[in-house]
């Protein structure tokens, strides 16, 4: 839209000038909520959270959440490679993250990217898969490469910011099942313990269930001042140290 202003000239007339008005930038959309998976392996019972049943176009009180419900509504093309990941991810614990054609119920397709994180006991079972599942349909627009790339990497930012958060979490319950089978003690009193040598040591509570774990699996020795606060709370048949 053009703006016609009056400004003096050296005569003292006046004449038209032009002045152009920035173009109004579009609002731009809220991108959706990730949506929380679940699977426990061991049991066999699958949870959705409530972005996931949208994504798919389903009703939560009529659809039972399952890997072959998931399998079914992904685009025929993209639907072996994904198999393959979660297959592998059950069978050697392998993360991934996997973009896809999905087919809602109502018929309309999406584009999602699947993050799998699985959770592996100390003996190298894998237990359970969990992840997230992005809808990224409207965030990546066609016809604007400059903004095409700068979508693409806050997206990778933002999907490697999340794992890192999965990561951390599984590794923590990983190791306060451990503690929990040593110690013969709760979950809370695992994390409490968790959080005390996290406290004591100055480590992140991650890194800590982290080498709980590698020394449990025989991958690395405790610090020292991990081992030292562990000694003094586990009972002698610890295998930790």
């Amino acid at each position: 839209m053009t703006v016609t202003v009056t400004t003096p000239t050296s005569a003292g007339s006046s004449r038209p000038t032009s002045r152009s008005r920035p173009p109004r930038t579009a609002p731009q959309a809220t991108p959706p909520r990730p949506g929380h998976w679940r699977g426990d392996l061991l049991t066999g019972e699958w949870w959705w959270s409530p972005e996931v049943v949208d994504l798919l176009g389903l009703h939560s009180r009529t659809s039972t959440p399952s890997v072959q419900l998931l399998l079914s509504h992904v685009h025929p093309e993209d639907r072996p490679a994904l198999r393959n990941d979660l297959g592998l991810a059950c069978a050697t614990g392998t993360p991934f993250t996997r973009e896809f054609r999905l087919l809602r119920a109502d018929g309309r397709q999406r584009g999602v990217i699947l993050v799998c994180e699985p959770a592996v006991e100390g003996n190298g079972t894998v237990v359970a898969l969990s992840g997230l599942a992005i809808d990224v349909t409207d965030q990546v627009r066609p016809g604007a490469a400059r903004g095409r790339d700068e979508q693409v990497r806050h997206l990778e930012t933002e999907i490697e910011q999340l794992r890192t958060a999965m990561a951390s979490r599984a590794a923590i319950e990983q190791a306060k099942g451990i503690l929990m089978l040593l110690m013969s003690c709760g979950d809370q009193v695992a994390f409490e313990l968790l959080a005390h040598i996290s406290s004591h040591t100055h480590r992140k509570v991650r890194e800590v269930a982290v080498s709980i774990i590698d020394s449990a699996t025989g991958r690395g020795a405790l610090p020292a001042d991990v081992r030292a606060i562990l000694h003094d709370a586990c009972p002698p048949r610890s295998a930790i140290g």
